[in-house]
C-alpha cells in the first residue's frame, strides 16, 4: 500500500471515529437516482426531502439533514443519516444506489513544445471559431496569477449560464469566467454540522494543485516563466485563450464525493464544455461505476456532450491500479518531456555520477564533505536495515553531523521526504537517494543538498565508501538538460491497466506530460522550498497524474474550438487514433526501467496535439454502448433504465463481460482468447469531402494472428461509415497472457491507429 493509499485510510478511519464521539452513528451517504427527467428544481428538491423524510420522520429533520440536493445533469441528493436509515433509502423505488460519502484524492512551459515536436508534423493552420470553456473541478485556483491575465480575450461567451460566487477576495474576468466552491472543500463530514455551514465559502486556491492544473491546461502566455531560474521559457496552457470556470471541491484533505457531484452537476448546467478533473480513488478502494461520484456524475456529463478527462492515479508502477476507467471518462497516463533536471555527485576520486533532482545547492565543485553509508552511522536502538533506509530516527546525529549521507529505498513506506527530514535532523550536510525507480522524477529539496542515483551508481557509490578510509563527496546545484534522450518516458508512479472492473475495455487511453511540469504556483505555499535571497516563485515544478490530465483537457478544448460540432467521443477518437507511440529517439516507448511501454502503461501513447487536428477517421461511441456496457457488467435493467432515464430501456439476455470488447471504441481489448474471436469496429469518415481510400496494416506479435476485413476501406464522402471486423486467433506457439498490438488504416495523409491488448488464456 502506497502512502497515498495509507493516509487516505486514516483520513476515512478518522472522519467515522469522529461521528461515533460526538455521540452520533450518522455520516453522509449519497442518494444516487439516475437522470434528472424535471426542468422544475424546486420540485425536485421537495420530491428529495419528501423522500428523507419518508425515512427520517419529518420535513424538517429531512431538510436539516439534506447537505445537496442535486438537480441538472442527474437527480439525488447527500445527506446526513444512519447506516439503517440509508438502508431503508435504498430499498426506495428510484434510488439507483445509495453509499457512504467518499474521501478521494488528489493526482498529485516546455511541455506543449515537446509535443509539438513530438508529433513530426508541421503546425497545420486552422480558426478556432468555437469559444471553449474548461470546467475545473480541482481545489480552486489562485485569480491573481499572471497565467489568468485577460488581456486580448473576448467578452464572455453568451452561452454562459454560470456564476462567479466564489467568495469576496476571488474577483473573476473574462479567463476565469466563473468560480464556485462547496460545503465541505474535502474536509471531514463531522463538518456537516452549523458551524461548518456557516464558514465562508471561497473558490481561491490554498493548496496549490488547482492553480497549477487550471494554467496547464488554458493558463495564458506569459513570458519569461521560471522556477528560480530553472525551465525558463514561456508558460502556457494547450489553449490559451480558452475560458476557465472554477469549481472548488477540495482541500489539502482530499475531496468529499458529494461535493465532486454538486461541482459536476452545476458545470453541466452552467454550460461548460470540457472537464478536467485529476483526483480519484485510491486504487485499492475503487468504487463500481454507480456508486463512484465521479463515474456518475461524469456519465451524465456525456449524456450531455461534455468530454470528461480524468487522471489515471499514481499508484504505479504495478498492475490494475488505473482508476477512472468508466469508458465514458477520458483516462490519461503520465510521462515525461525532453527536459532533464541534473544534479550530480561527485566522488573524492574525481568520478561523477548523474543525480536527479530539483536543488539550490550552496555545495561547490571545489570543496568536499565527509561521506558516509546511512548503514554505518545507526542511531542506538536502531537497526542497520532501518538506517540504510533513512528511517526517521534511525541515525546517529554524532556520526552524521556535517556529512553527506547515501541513503537506499528498499522499504517504499518511507517517502523521500521523509528521508530527507531524517538527514537534516541528524545534522548531515546532503543526502544521496539510491532509487532505481524514482531516478525519472526529479523530486523538489529546496535549498538542501539532495539527488538521487540509479542502483548501480548507487553500488559504485558504496564501494567507494568501502574502500576509503575518508571517503568525501559533493552535490552539486540542479541544472536543467535541453532535448534530452530518450524521451518521452513512462514514470515509476503513473498507474497501470488493465482495470478491475473489466479487462474488456482497455485503459488507460492515452498519456501525456505529466513529470516536472513547470505551471502556475501559489507564491505563499512554497516557504520551504525558497532558496536562500529569493522571493516566492509565482511558477512550479510538479509531477503526477494530476499534472497530465490537463494536457488533454487543453488540447480537447483547442479541438472543440476547431471543430465545434464534433462529439465528445469523436474527440477523444481523434487524440486516441493519433496518439505517438515512440518516443524522440524513433524507438518505441519505455518505462523508467527502459522495458517496452505496453498500452496498460500509455494507453495508445501520447498526445499529438498537432495529429489530432486532422484524424482522418473516429470512432464514434454512443450514449447506449455505454449503457449496455453497464448491461454487460451484469448491473439490473432496472437501475440502467433511471441512469439513462429511458424507463423502457432493457438488458439483452445475451449481456455478459466479454460483449464489451464490441463496444465502438478506438481501442481494442479481449480479457480471455481460447481461441479465436471476431471484434467489430464502426469508423466515420471525417477526412476528405471527395472520397478516400484506407489500406489496413497489422502489427501483432508471434502466435496471434490478425485478420482485418475488409482490408480496404472506399468512402465516398464526409460523414460516410463503414463496418469492419477482426479475427484474433491464437496459434499452437501463442503464449498464454497479453499481446499488444494494433491495427493501422492509411490513405496517404492520415494514419488512424488502433492498439489492441488480448489476454490470451
Amino acid at each position: 500500500m502506497t502512502i497515498n493509499n495509507l493516509l487516505l485510510v486514516i483520513t476515512l478511519l478518522v472522519t467515522l471515529l469522529g461521528c461515533r464521539i460526538n455521540g452520533e452513528d450518522k455520516q453522509v451517504y449519497i442518494v444516487y437516482m439516475g437522470s434528472s427527467r424535471d426542468s422544475d428544481r424546486d420540485f425536485i428538491v421537495s420530491s428529495h426531502v419528501e423522500l428523507l423524510s419518508s425515512v427520517l420522520g419529518s420535513d424538517e429533520d429531512a431538510q436539516l439533514s439534506l447537505v445537496y440536493s442535486y438537480s441538472h445533469a442527474f437527480t439525488g441528493f447527500s445527506a446526513v443519516m444512519s447506516k439503517d436509515q440509508a438502508t431503508a433509502i435504498s430499498e426506495k423505488a428510484g434510488v439507483v444506489s445509495v453509499f457512504p460519502d467518499p474521501v478521494l484524492q488528489l493526482h498529485t512551459t516546455r511541455s506543449w513544445d515537446f509535443l509539438q515536436s513530438e508529433s513530426g508534423l508541421a503546425e497545420p493552420s486552422y480558426t478556432a471559431t468555437g469559444d471553449t470553456i474548461i470546467g475545473m473541478i480541482d481545489t480552486g485556483v489562485w485569480p491573481d496569477s499572471p497565467s489568468f491575465n485577460d488581456a486580448g480575450i473576448g467578452p464572455v461567451p453568451s452561452r454562459w449560464k454560470g456564476a462567479c460566487t466564489a467568495g469576496q477576495d476571488f474577483k473573476c474576468n473574462r479567463k476565469i469566467i466563473g468560480a464556485r466552491s462547496y460545503k465541505g472543500n474535502g474536509g471531514s463530514r463531522a463538518g456537516t454540522d452549523k458551524t461548518r455551514r456557516e464558514q465562508p465559502l471561497s473558490a481561491r486556491d490554498s493548496q496549490g494543485h488547482g492553480t497549477h492544473t487550471a494554467s496547464t491546461a488554458a493558463g495564458s502566455v506569459v513570458a519569461e516563466a521560471d522556477y528560480y531560474g530553472l525551465a525558463k521559457g514561456s508558460a502556457r496552457g494547450g489553449f490559451p485563450t480558452a475560458r476557465i470556470a472554477v469549481y472548488k471541491v477540495c482541500s489539502d484533505q482530499g475531496c468529499l464525493g458529494s461535493d465532486i457531484l454538486a461541482g459536476l452537476d452545476d458545470a453541466v448546467k452552467d454550460g461548460v464544455d470540457i472537464i478536467s478533473m485529476s483526483l480519484g480513488t485510491a486504487s485499492v478502494f475503487q468504487l463500481d461505476f454507480l456508486t463512484d461520484p465521479i463515474s456518475i456524475g461524469s456519465f451524465h456529463a456525456a449524456q450531455n456532450g461534455i468530454l470528461v478527462v480524468c487522471s489515471a492515479g499514481n499508484d504505479g508502477p504495478d498492475a490494475n491500479t488505473v482508476v477512472n476507467t468508466a469508458p465514458w471518462i477520458f483516462t490519461i497516463a503520465a510521462t515525461t518531456i525532453d527536459r532533464d533536471f541534473e544534479s550530480d555527485i561527485i566522488l573524492g576520486n574525481g568520478k561523477t555520477f548523474k543525480g536527479e533532482a530539483i536543488n539550490f545547492s550552496n555545495l561547490s565543485r571545489t570543496e568536499m564533505y565527509p561521506l558516509a553509508n546511512a548503514g554505518d552511522i545507526a542511531s542506538n536502538g536502531s537497526s542497520i536495515d532501518d538506517a540504510s533506509n533513512c528511517y526517521p530516527g534511525s541515525l546517529d546525529p554524532e556520526k552524521a553531523r556535517g556529512k553527506i549521507v547515501v541513503c537506499s529505498s528498499g522499504d517504499t513506506s518511507i517517502s523521500r521526504r521523509m528521508r530527507k527530514a531524517t538527514v537534516q535532523g541528524a545534522e548531515g550536510r546532503g543526502m544521496v537517494l539510491v532509487d532505481d525507480m524514482g531516478k525519472s522524477v526529479s523530486s523538489n529539496y529546496g535549498s538542501f543538498p539532495l539527488t538521487t542515483v540509479s542502483d548501480q551508481d548507487g553500488s559504485e557509490i558504496f564501494s567507494y565508501i568501502k574502500s576509503q578510509r575518508a571517503p568525501v563527496a559533493t552535490i552539486l546545484r540542479t541544472v536543467a538538460v535541453p532535448n534530452y534522450k530518450p524521451a518521452p518516458v513512462v514514470p515509476y508512479f503513473s498507474s497501470r491497466g488493465p482495470g478491475v472492473f473489466t479487462e474488456s475495455l482497455l485503459k488507460p487511453d492515452i498519456s501525456a506530460p505529466g513529470v516536472n511540469i513547470l505551471a502556475a504556483w501559489i507564491p505563499a505555499n512554497q516557504s520551504s522550498d525558497i532558496p536562500a535571497g529569493e522571493k516566492p516563485s509565482y511558477y512550479q515544478l510538479v509531477s503526477g497524474t494530476s499534472m497530465a490530465a490537463p494536457h488533454v483537457s487543453g488540447t480537447a478544448a483547442l479541438l472543440k474550438a476547431v471543430n465545434p460540432t464534433w462529439s465528445a467521443a469523436a474527440i477523444r477518437s481523434a487524440l486516441v487514433t493519433t496518439a505517438t507511440s515512440r518516443n524522440n529517439a524513433g524507438n518505441p516507448m519505455t518505462n523508467d526501467s527502459n522495458i517496452w511501454a505496453s498500452p496498460f502503461d500509455i494507453g495508445a501513447g501520447e498526445v499529438s496535439p498537432v495529429g489530432a487536428l486532422n484524424p482522418g477517421l473516429i470512432y464514434d461511441t454512443t450514449m447506449d454502448d455505454y449503457l449496455l456496457f453497464l448491461c454487460n457488467l451484469g448491473f439490473k435493467a432496472s437501475q440502467i433504465a433511471s441512469v439513462s432515464g429511458n424507463q423502457a430501456f432493457n438488458c439483452s439476455p445475451e449481456a455478459r463481460e466479454e460483449m464489451i470488447s464490441d463496444m465502438n471504441y478506438p481501442t481494442i481489448a479481449i480479457s480471455g482468447l481460447k481461441s479465436s474471436r471476431s471484434i467489430k469496429r464502426t469508423v466515420t469518415n471525417i477526412g476528405s469531402a471527395s472520397g478516400s481510400v484506407y489500406k489496413v496494416t497489422v502489427d501483432s506479435p508471434q502466435g496471434l494472428d490478425v485478420k482485418v476485413s475488409p482490408s480496404q476501406l472506399a468512402f465516398s464522402g464526409t460523414s460516410d461509415k463503414i463496418t469492419y471486423s477482426v479475427m484474433f486467433t491464437a496459434s499452437g506457439k501463442a503464449n498464454k497472457g497479453y499481446a499488444f498490438g494494433s491495427i493501422t488504416w492509411a490513405d496517404g495523409t492520415h494514419n488512424v491507429r488502433t492498439p489492441f491488448a488480448v489476454n490470451i488464456s
